[in-house]
């Protein structure tokens, strides 16, 4: 049996934090794993960012409020999850993704978690697991699922070297150059052929 892991943002909802940094004018917050390998370093910086300009986390729900998944998303997941065993992997928190889980079905999702004060700052993040994407691919190949797996970013690629296939989605040129082993889709249509070449269907 197959199992599909895909990324969240990027490959069916917005960027949250591109989206934040254009209603606030903050363009330092336009930096994503697209720019930065490092998670760590990236999320650090995006903290301090936060607290250099007082905002928090009602900040960033307003803008959460107002996102919708990328168009084609809600259709190209539901057929997805009516043939396949369908789990996303992402480094996005649970206190962002609500929202958005919510209109794609309520998929299950494996993502991180913040630490919020009781005045709305964000004070720090908990990883569920370090690059728990590549160890979720690992743990369901040890259950014996052939494991194709779908992102964007260089915080994907693991996750994509680990799995049976993996495959990048709409990905930047820079992560198209450093990974050219990865076959590449910019369309739902292209994936969802991509993902079932590879299942064999």
């Amino acid at each position: 049996m197959e199992i599909v892991c895909l990324d969240l943002e990027g490959v069916l909802v917005p960027e949250i934090w591109v989206n934040f940094a254009e209603l606030t004018g903050i363009e330092e917050l336009r930096a994503t794993t697209r720019d930065v390998p490092d998670y760590d370093q990236l999320m650090r910086f995006r903290l301090g960012v936060l607290d250099q300009h007082k905002l928090g986390i009602r900040d960033i729900e307003k803008v959460i409020s107002e996102l919708r998944p990328l168009d084609g998303a809600v259709d190209f997941l539901a057929a997805l999850r009516s043939r396949y065993q369908v789990v996303i992997l992402s480094d996005t928190f649970y206190e962002f993704a609500t929202p958005l889980m919510a209109q794609l079905g309520w998929p299950t999702l494996f993502c991180h978690r913040l630490e919020v004060d009781a005045g709305g700052r964000i004070i720090d993040y908990k990883l569920r697991l370090s690059d728990h994407k590549r160890k979720a691919v690992e743990a369901f190949k040890r259950l014996n699922f052939r494991t194709v797996a779908a992102g964007d970013s260089y915080n994907d690629t693991s996750m994509l070297a680990e799995a049976d296939t993996g495959i990048l989605f709409s990905p930047p040129q820079n992560v198209i150059d450093e990974f050219p082993q990865f076959q590449v889709t910019r369309t739902y249509a292209e994936l969802r052929a991509a993902i079932d070449a590879a299942a064999g269907r």
